[in-house]
């Protein structure tokens, strides 16, 4: 494009603790472009966005808005400068509802000097941005009664309120569903086609084909290259990405998974379906990937499962023996482990060091003349974190100041330290680099081979197909039906999800019927 960029970054520089996180990166964007920003975990790419957010400050470097340089001091700075920021972490409020989360800081006000809440006005002003992105809930419904697909939503619709010139979008559809992404990306279109500035942070390279003018690539914290329209290939982006050709290993059938049923669940009740029973199985040595769309019941049956939520009727059971599980202390005991959807919220002391977050679950195997050994809880954490190849100074190091990518791998280290017999993993990849990816898909499909049951919660349906032994599909708190991964496609999950039952699949029924 020719003409001022709308937004330019000239050799912008920053340092943290003594990594140089930015190494004279530049960027720039123009009006009515969208500009995708890649790069691995810990490549620099939220680290500059924040700078023009006004959530840090660049050590060196220029920022430039209109060709004009500027100083973005605060959020409130970049707010007045147009800059609008949707954050890859949930930036919500949880005891506010929807509406005051959209107009924190911007809310309506009557009655004079009274200065009291409009709500009615409130209400009226955050409908349309609901409704834009297909978002079916009231402006006074409360943040703890959506589902984190439902907040990522909520903080999009917070940034087109603002009515920004320039939209940083990071990871926005990390927690989306297809449908969900679909509407984002209409939405993305129209502000480009009004003229807004797009800069979009996705690890999901098919959007980035789909939506991108161009991609501008990191890598290590300096620029690796820029690639056009018609060089934006799914090879080009990660070379750039990661400096070679990344090898994708897509698991083939497995003659080593046991044909018996170890795992199972049995006429499970949550308190989100409490009228729906959910039964299946999972065999030993095998990936039993669950598919649905957001609010289908597959987190809730996960935490019922790990007993964080009591379930209201219904069990499991290990190898043939029934057990019930009332807390998350008698699962652990048993040997199955849960990967939450939220790590930074539900899988993580993010303020704790990674040899304490790794440690914390059994720190009665660190135990040493009634003390618990810090120099044992080093020797176990650094064991299990350089077998996963965490990517970190230390393991001294703050969870908080590690890329997504890492964290993951140090929710994976606290229960693999703890020699896991069943494994579940709620969007074990959520807003994680390709080559995080790759190392992770490798460290499931190791575990599985080793014997231990996996159950993978996934709403990315690339990963589902790509990484599943066997795929069951939920609607509305039931299972509509289990797929082999031979005969599992794309257009078959989708009519599972959406509650139409496939004969093929023993839809609405329990494994051993699918079977029968």
């Amino acid at each position: 494009m020719t003409g001022v960029p709308r937004l330019e970054l000239r050799g912008i520089q920053k340092r943290f603790s003594g990594v140089h996180a930015l190494k004279g990166v530049s960027l720039d964007v123009h009006g009515g472009e969208v500009v995708a920003l890649l790069g691995e975990n810990g490549a620099g790419k939220s680290t500059l966005m924040k700078i023009v957010g006004g959530v840090e400050h660049p050590d060196a470097g220029d920022v430039l808005v209109d060709g004009t340089r500027v100083l973005v001091r605060d959020v409130q700075a970049a707010a007045a400068l147009g800059i609008a920021f949707i954050h890859q972490e949930l930036n919500v409020v949880d005891n506010l509802d929807v509406a005051g989360n959209i107009l924190l800081g911007r809310e309506p006000t009557r009655w004079g000097p009274l200065r009291l809440m409009d709500r009615a006005k409130m209400r009226a002003t955050v409908r349309p941005y609901l409704e834009q992105l297909g978002l079916d809930v009231s402006a006074d419904s409360p943040l703890t009664a959506l589902s984190i697909a439902q907040q990522q939503l909520v903080e999009i619709a917070k940034a087109l309120s603002l009515d920004a010139g320039v939209l940083i979008m990071d990871e926005p559809t990390s927690s989306l569903t297809i449908a969900e992404t679909a509407r984002l990306h209409q939405v993305v279109a129209g502000l480009r086609d009004r003229g807004v500035s797009i800069i979009y942070i996705s690890h999901r390279l098919g959007e980035v084909q789909e939506i991108a003018d161009r991609a501008v690539v990191l890598r290590d914290g300096a620029n690796a290259g820029q690639l056009s329209r018609a060089e934006l290939t799914h090879d080009n982006m990660v070379r750039l990405m990661v400096g070679r050709d990344l090898a994708v290993r897509e698991p083939a059938q497995r003659a080593g998974a046991s044909a018996e049923d170890y795992f199972r669940v049995d006429r499970m009740r949550t308190q989100r379906y409490p009228r729906h029973e959910v039964s299946f199985a999972v065999r030993k040595g095998e990936i039993l990937g669950v598919a649905g769309l957001v609010g289908a019941g597959r987190s809730e049956m996960a935490r019922a499962i790990f007993g964080v939520e009591s379930p209201l009727s219904g069990g499991i059971s290990i190898d043939g023996t029934p057990h019930r599980i009332v807390d998350a202390a008698d699962a652990i005991g048993l040997g199955v482990f849960l990967v939450p959807e939220d790590r930074r919220a539900a899988g993580l002391v993010v303020e704790f060091s990674i040899r304490e977050n790794v440690t914390l679950p059994a720190l009665e195997r660190y135990v040493v003349n009634g003390l618990v050994s810090t120099a044992q809880e080093r020797e176990a954490a650094d064991r299990i974190c350089r077998a996963l190849n965490v990517k970190a100074p230390s393991i001294e190091t703050k969870t908080a100041n590690l890329s997504g990518g890492n964290q993951q791998k140090v929710v994976l280290a606290k229960w693999l330290a703890l020699d896991p017999k069943v494994l579940i993993v709620d969007e074990p990849t959520r807003g994680i680099d390709v080559g995080a990816k790759a190392e992770i898909y490798a460290l499931l499909r190791g575990l599985a081979d080793a014997g231990v049951a996996i159950l993978m919660i996934s709403s990315d349906m690339e990963e589902v197909l790509n990484q599943s032994d066997r795929i069951a599909v939920m609607h509305e708190g039931r299972i509509t039906g289990i797929l082999d991964r031979a005969s599992a496609t794309e257009e078959r999950v989708m009519k599972l999800a959406v509650g139409r039952v496939d004969a093929d699949a023993g839809g609405g029924r329990s494994n051993d019927e699918a079977r029968r």
